[in-house]
């Protein structure tokens, strides 16, 4: 009976909510995270040819990096006001919105890893006859993953939060929950759309982590022989060498 009677109560944690609006909160699930995949699925499309751009030189990287930059310090409340007249209230505002909060991070990651790549790497694969096409995927792309990977897990879990900005149209996924749910204060809906959240950008980050440890098993297995105590010619550990104080 207790259970039953915290909606009227107003409880925090409260059972008979999460019972009784479980298919509203599921619906406010999916579409916030049919908004992010999309948004960091376009960002990373649109990221990855405004990268390649930016590395032929200063000539195109201040502008390619300015631009992002300045794009990701306008609040999201103007954003989607300056947006509004194209895209009008629907989840498209919303999304493209996302998108260019994603370039900077997407954009500069991307940069980063491929400027990483050695160069003694990048001149063995010439030798063996790479065009600048099979160099990009075959060698540079792979060597820059672990850089890109790092910046997509960073978008994802941004836009993840982002996502509920959109509520100011009615396409915030589970931000329309806390909106709804704030001029009453409805602490069940808010404490559930914010943990349902937060869950959502934990499960992602992890998730894109496990792809990151597939697609890189290099970074593993470098990572073990570092690791790995030195042997003697007899296959013994080498002593460990004390520093004077």
């Amino acid at each position: 009976m207790a259970e039953q009677s915290c909606l009227v109560t107003n409880d925090w944690i409260c059972g008979e909510y999460l019972r009784s609006r479980g298919q509203e909160l599921a619906d406010a699930t999916v579409q916030h995270i049919g908004i992010t995949v999309v948004s960091v699925l376009i960002g990373l499309a649109v990221a990855f040819p405004l990268a390649l751009l930016a590395r032929r030189g200063p000539r195109f990287a201040t502008p390619v990096l300015g631009l992002t930059t300045v794009l990701y310090t306008v609040p999201s409340l103007a954003m989607f006001s300056l947006l509004l007249p194209l895209f009008g209230l629907s989840a498209a505002l919303v999304v493209t919105g996302l998108v260019l909060y994603s370039l900077t991070i997407l954009v500069r990651n991307i940069l980063a890893g491929l400027a990483a790549v050695p160069q003694e790497a990048k001149d063995a694969a010439r030798g063996m006859g790479y065009g600048p096409g099979r160099l990009l995927w075959e060698v540079e792309l792979p060597l820059a993953l672990p850089a890109v990977m790092a910046g997509l897990r960073i978008a994802t879990v941004s836009t993840v939060a982002l996502t509920t900005v959109g509520s100011l149209v009615g396409k915030g996924g589970l931000g329309n929950l806390i909106e709804d749910a704030l001029p009453s204060f409805f602490k069940a809906q808010v404490l559930a759309a914010s943990v349902l959240c937060v869950l959502l950008a934990v499960v992602a980050d992890l998730l894109l982590l496990g792809l990151q440890r597939l697609l890189t098993p290099w970074t593993r297995l470098s990572g073990a022989a570092e690791a790995a105590p030195a042997k003697t010619d007899a296959g013994l550990p080498a002593p460990a060498t004390v520093k004077a104080g």
